[in-house]
């Protein structure tokens, strides 16, 4: 039994170098293994691989259910703007990205030029005057025209219908102030700056439109008695309810005008150009989605002084709502959403 045993240990073994030594001459051979790699496509449908490695490829362009990409500044009017645009563009089958609070103009030209957002809302005068830097044009037909021109020519942007309301710069004063300084005009205002603390927007001082000012009624912000910086939200009414400042830079369709019985003092040498609202969107988008332009365009001759104010009161004012369910209601009222 044990001679059988090791005849087949034997057996076993001269097996296994046969074995071995096939698959060494298999091997040196040079014929290669079988691949297991799944056998080329015989669809003729197929598109051709390209053999020139020089030739150019093409990005691939995004279609129409690529996001749109709204972006806003950062004070209530520009959300509650961003809101209303997102709204209607997503209630037609849109896809859309907020990229709201970007912060002043610079920022938010800069990112829609540089393809970071795909639109936003602008106001006419100041993309004249700060991103264009040019003269103020009084006429808002004219103005508009210009814009459309140098953005499509610089920037490749199209500026879309613009607003029916104006919010234009302005100065706000409590009653008491005004009936205490005899305040009811700019030039009444800037007559008697060393007597008046000022507060307003971080860029204020700094703008082109206020250079300008200071030309027409002939002093500078920093004849003021001082100039806080209170940014463009809340923050400057409350410091002139609490006394903390006697005049500040006002927004004409600021809900908090009308709340708390301020007084616009009026700019009687007609300083300040007009400030409608429009988006500004990139060309490309437009090309991609065509129908962004007329559903965008429903909403200008809807924006009124009256309307405007009443949404910013919506969330500025004690009730302090999101500025996505005002824009929301908004919308729902005057029909554009389904």
């Amino acid at each position: 039994m044990f001679s059988s045993i090791t005849t087949m240990r034997r057996l076993a073994l001269l097996l296994t170098l046969a074995l071995l030594l096939a698959a060494c001459g298999q091997a040196s051979s040079g014929t290669p293994a079988a691949s297991t790699a799944p056998a080329a496509s015989t669809d003729a449908t197929a598109p051709a691989v390209a053999t020139d490695a020089t030739a150019p490829t093409a990005a691939p362009e995004a279609g129409s259910d690529a996001p749109i990409r709204v972006g806003s500044k950062n004070f209530t009017e520009m959300y509650i703007m961003g809101e209303l645009y997102a709204q209607l563009l997503e209630a037609n089958g849109l896809t859309v990205e907020r990229a709201f609070d970007l912060g002043a103009t610079p920022i938010a030209h800069s990112a829609v030029v540089q393809g970071d957002i795909d639109l936003y809302p602008e106001y006419t005068s100041t993309g004249l005057l700060e991103v264009l830097k040019q003269e103020p044009i009084s006429d808002p037909a004219e103005l508009l025209s210009t814009l459309r021109s140098e953005y499509e020519q610089q920037f490749q942007l199209t500026w879309l219908d613009p607003s029916a309301f104006n919010n234009t710069n302005t100065f706000a004063v409590t009653k008491a102030t005004a009936d205490r300084l005899g305040l009811k005009t700019y030039s009444d205002l800037f007559g008697k700056a060393a007597e008046v603390r000022l507060g307003g927007p971080p860029e204020f001082p700094d703008r082109q439109d206020t250079a300008n000012l200071e030309t027409i009624y002939g002093a500078t912000i920093e004849d003021f008695q001082e100039y806080s910086q209170l940014g463009t939200g809340s923050l400057r009414y409350d410091a002139l309810k609490n006394g903390d400042v006697d005049a500040i830079v006002a927004f004409g369709t600021d809900g908090r005008i009308r709340a708390d019985e301020l007084v616009l003092l009026d700019d009687d040498k007609s300083a300040y150009p007009t400030y409608n609202v429009a988006p500004v969107v990139r060309d490309d988008l437009l090309a991609r989605v065509p129908q962004v332009s007329e559903l965008l365009n429903k909403l200008g001759p809807l924006l009124t002084d009256e309307a405007m104010q009443t949404l910013n009161y919506q969330v500025d004012g004690p009730d302090a709502r999101e500025p996505a369910d005002v824009a929301r209601e908004f919308l729902q009222a005057s029909g554009l959403l389904p």
